[in-house]
């Protein structure tokens, strides 16, 4: 599938509203990113690190959003950790779809089946709603927001949100192509927010993701071409000819990110969406994370970032503030 922003409806907010960011965190289970999808790969020790996180961001006022999947939803210590914050209303609650480990099984453990909106409609609706009620149950509260696994969105997820009452999702992940390995196309979608289903009210809110560079007026469509070839989209971002920032720790640097804010801001992007997956809170776990340095320098990350935010005037928000900000026609 191949989103285009042109033929999308941008969401309008109320005067005054933005900028404003929003954290996400992909909440789930760890597994080896290098190695073939497991059913069995269920193991969630990480989330206890999501207590350290979790406080981190009340201190400087943050609300976090965690987009909890399957694995997590079982698991005793987040809902200790995650569901006082849901309560004490200190965070928000979504949910993020990995098929593999989701019921109900009826698919063949493979990578396009891997990204959720390539199920047929009918094992899509069932594994988003055996979801949304095990997180329901688990956190006696109810999600607002939803990701797709590997940003796996599909042409019938979003009036499969609909029928739970999602209002919000977060799939998709400007700039950036899947569909090499079987996934959706979002090369040519900005960040800024826009309607999924406009008839029935569910809006998008991408992952930021920015071009700097001599040449980023070319944007899209300009490193659609360039990175078609092994190894040159790093060596034009070297030069500064034309780089693709996403605005994540992982694998993006503060000098980066701080960069990439600041042209999100210039092109008065309502809402910047930056996200990180729960795993990399514990050394070893992801490629982002290595040791107990690169931990430091996770948190250090956020710290800096945080402080660029504030000094631009760019205030935190939640799912339920960006919903009553929506100007609907």
């Amino acid at each position: 599938m191949e989103l285009r922003t042109e033929h999308l409806t941008p969401v309008r907010f109320r005067e005054g509203f933005g900028p404003r960011f929003l954290v996400t965190v992909d909440v789930e289970e760890e597994f080896d990113w290098s190695q073939p999808l497991a059913r069995e790969n269920v193991s969630v020790e990480s989330v206890a690190r999501l207590r350290k996180f979790q406080r981190f961001c009340e201190a400087v006022e943050v609300r976090p959003c965690y987009l909890i999947d399957f694995p997590v939803a079982n698991s005793r210590i987040a809902q200790d950790i995650l569901g006082k914050a849901f309560k004490a209303g200190k965070a928000d609650l979504g949910l993020q779809l990995h098929p593999w480990v989701t019921p109900p099984h009826r698919e063949e453990v493979n990578q396009s089946n891997s990204f959720p909106g390539n199920l047929p409609p009918a094992l899509e609706r069932d594994k988003i709603a055996t979801l949304t009620r095990k997180v329901r149950d688990s956190f006696d509260t109810d999600a607002l927001i939803y990701r797709a696994g590997r940003y796996g969105l599909g042409e019938d997820t979003a009036s499969l949100l609909a029928e739970q009452g999602i209002a919000i999702d977060s799939s998709v992940r400007a700039y950036h192509d899947y569909s090499a390995a079987g996934g959706p196309d979002f090369g040519m979608v900005d960040p800024n927010p826009f309607w999924l289903d406009r008839d029935h009210r569910v809006m998008e809110i991408p992952l930021t993701t920015v071009f700097a560079g001599v040449f980023a007026r070319s944007g899209a469509s300009g490193f659609r071409r360039i990175e078609k070839v092994p190894r040159l989209p790093g060596l034009a971002a070297r030069l500064g000819l034309l780089e693709r920032i996403p605005l994540t720790p992982e694998g993006t640097t503060v000098q980066e990110a701080l960069r990439g804010i600041d042209i999100a801001l210039r092109q008065d992007v309502p809402i910047l969406n930056l996200a990180f997956h729960s795993p990399s809170l514990v050394p070893g776990n992801t490629p982002y994370v290595r040791d107990s340095t690169d931990l430091d320098a996770f948190y250090d990350w956020w710290r800096a970032v945080f402080d660029h935010l504030k000094a631009r005037n760019v205030r935190p928000t939640g799912i339920e503030e960006i919903m009553a900000a929506v100007e609907l026609e």
